[in-house]
C-alpha cells in the first residue's frame, strides 16, 4: 500500500499512532531527525495552544470536548510538510481522524504495534500523568477496542523487541525512504 500511497502524492508527512508505550515519542524525533524533518507530537501542540495539561482539558470539556480539539489539530498539523506526527494513543478512535489520516495524500499513517504486557512494563511508574494505567481492566479493554483501529494503518510494525533504532530503520523503510 505505501507505494499505492506515494504514487498518488510524494511522501510529505508519517504521523505515528499505536497504543501507550508503542514508542511514538521516542521514535519519531529520530526519523524526523533522519530526514531533516520537523517533529511534533499532537499532544504537546495541544497543551501549548491551550496553556493547561490534557488532563484539565478532559476535566473542563470531557472526552468529547478534546476529542473535537484534538481532530481540527490533527487536521491543521497533518496539512504540512516534512513533519513527522505522534498522535495520541485515543485520537486513532476518532473516525474523521481515521479518515482524513488514511486518505491524505502524501501521508503515511505508522502503527507502532506494542503488546500489552510491553505497554505496562514500559509505562511502569507514569501512573502520575496516565491515571489508565491503575485501572487495568478498563485498560486491556481500551487497548483490544482500538488494537483494529490502529491496525487499520498503512502499514504495523512490531515494536516490542526493537531498539529505536530498528523501529526507526522499519519506519523509513515503510516510507521507502531507506
Amino acid at each position: 500500500m505505501t507505494d499505492q500511497i506515494q504514487s498518488e502524492a510524494p511522501l510529505q508527512r508519517i504521523v505515528l499512532t499505536g497504543f501507550m508505550g508503542s514508542g511514538k515519542t521516542t521514535v519519531g524525533p529520530l526519523v524526523a531527525a533522519r530526514l531533516g524533518w520537523t517533529f511534533l507530537d499532537v499532544d504537546d501542540v495541544i497543551e501549548a495552544e491551550a496553556g493547561v495539561p490534557i488532563t484539565e482539558i478532559f476535566a473542563l470539556h470531557g472526552e468529547a470536548g478534546f476529542r473535537e480539539r484534538e481532530h481540527a489539530t490533527i487536521a491543521r498539523l497533518a496539512a504540512a510538510d516534512a513533519l513527522v506526527l505522534a498522535l495520541g494513543g485515543g485520537a486513532i478512535e476518532t473516525s474523521a481522524t481515521r479518515t482524513l489520516l488514511l486518505a491524505s495524500p502524501g501521508t503515511l499513517l505508522v502503527h507502532l504495534e506494542v503488546e500489552l504486557a510491553t505497554t505496562l512494563a514500559r509505562c511502569r511508574g507514569t501512573e502520575h500523568t496516565r491515571p489508565i494505567l491503575a485501572d487495568q481492566a478498563n485498560l486491556a479493554g481500551r487497548y483490544e477496542r482500538r488494537l483494529p483501529l490502529y491496525r487499520a494503518a498503512h502499514v504495523s510494525i512490531p515494536v516490542d523487541e526493537q531498539t529505536p533504532e530498528q523501529v526507526v530503520d522499519a519506519v523509513l523503510d515503510a516510507a521507502g525512504l531507506s
